[in-house]
């Protein structure tokens, strides 16, 4: 492999302006890590994204929702990269004098059709039209050299569905970097925690009906929550064992992370599980639903149950209680997380990148 540094520009206009979702924050990993390899551009198309990047060259170039998108390459092939990546599969590549990667993070909202609130009227009606079939992703991923995907899970339905024969590359997700945590014995409380949004494929209703199991603990809904969903989940557990953050900033998240009993979640579908990660590098135990992602994220460390029930998750806690099982899972969920470093995955992507450019 040639160790000759590229041009490479790394498309980060999906990154957030005031706080990182899951592909703001894979985005903002990534880059820095591989401005360490290479000579990287970062695409932005507002100024204020640049609070959540790390200082690095950076273009400003149109919104990735706009309606010039498809013939974005004419900007960027003003930059003369030799390869662009995209941590997005939507990235216009028509005319293009580069060779680009693109991601697939997930293929939930083929089965689970609910576009992210946040999108404007107009993206949220084309997101239903594009995922009423599998043709339109197909034909992204055509404009696209490689394909990166976040999982060997995710990695196998798009082999599954035919939606590439390009290489795919997974370049997981990572926790954000801390201090090692030295071992940990059974925290005095039985705080729960859940982190993630409230889709209906999330399923946090199985967790809130798992309250009524679990007498003497209490579930953190840590993320943001609409009023109608705060009001259906407090009616489906006991009194006063939600406790409801609407939202928890970056600080405050760690404290509960290195305090909690576990972190929970029952996704019936999920492309990573960024929770997972984070909570076992605290060493804090995962109960999570039984599918195969979460097989591949937790591995040893994690303990499973069934999605739709929330007795199997509540039995799958008390197993934790025993505080030599719960010393052992915590061991374990550290190691399991060290497997998940930025610097690693940068690596797998510039591997891919290097290989590209020089036409492998």
């Amino acid at each position: 492999m040639s160790t000759d540094r590229l041009r490479v520009a790394v498309d980060c206009r999906y990154v957030r302006i005031d706080h990182h979702d899951g592909i703001s924050r894979y985005t903002a990993g990534l880059v820095g890590e591989l401005a360490e390899r290479h000579d990287v551009t970062m695409l932005v198309h507002d100024e204020r994204q640049l609070r959540q990047l790390p200082d690095l060259p950076h273009t400003v170039i149109g919104s990735p929702t706009g309606p010039g998108e498809p013939w974005r390459a004419r900007q960027v092939n003003r930059l003369q990269p030799d390869v662009v990546f995209s941590p997005m599969q939507t990235m216009g590549t028509a005319g293009r004098r580069y060779r680009v990667v693109l991601t697939i993070h997930d293929l939930i909202y083929y089965t689970h059709r609910t576009p992210p609130r946040d999108l404007p009227a107009p993206v949220r009606l084309l997101w239903r039209l594009y995922h009423l079939a599998w043709w339109p992703q197909r034909l992204l991923l055509r404009g696209a050299d490689a394909v990166v995907t976040v999982s060997a899970a995710t990695g196998e339905l798009l082999r599954r569905h035919r939606l590439t024969d390009k290489r795919i590359v997974v370049v997981p997700n990572a926790p954000e970097p801390h201090p090692p945590v030295p071992p940990r014995s059974a925290p005095a409380s039985r705080d729960l925690l859940y982190m993630g949004a409230f889709a209906p494929y999330k399923n946090a209703e199985t967790l809130a009906r798992a309250m009524h199991e679990l007498p003497g603990y209490r579930l953190h809904l840590l993320s943001r929550i609409p009023a109608g969903e705060r009001s259906r989940l407090e009616a489906l557990a006991p009194p006063g064992s939600l406790v409801v953050h609407d939202g928890t900033p970056e600080d405050e998240y760690r404290e509960l992370l290195r305090s909690a009993f576990a972190l929970m979640t029952a996704s019936r579908e999920e492309g990573f599980g960024i929770p997972l990660v984070e909570a076992m590098s605290w060493g804090t135990p995962v109960v999570v639903s039984d599918i195969p992602v979460f097989r591949e994220i937790g591995g040893e460390a994690a303990s499973f149950a069934s999605a739709g029930s929330p007795a199997a998750f509540a039995t799958a806690i008390r197993a934790l209680e025993p505080a030599a099982e719960w010393e052992r899972r915590s061991a374990l969920s550290i190691e399991q997380a060290s497997r998940f470093r930025w610097d690693r995955a940068a690596e797998q992507l510039s591997g891919l990148l290097v290989d590209l450019a020089a036409g492998r």
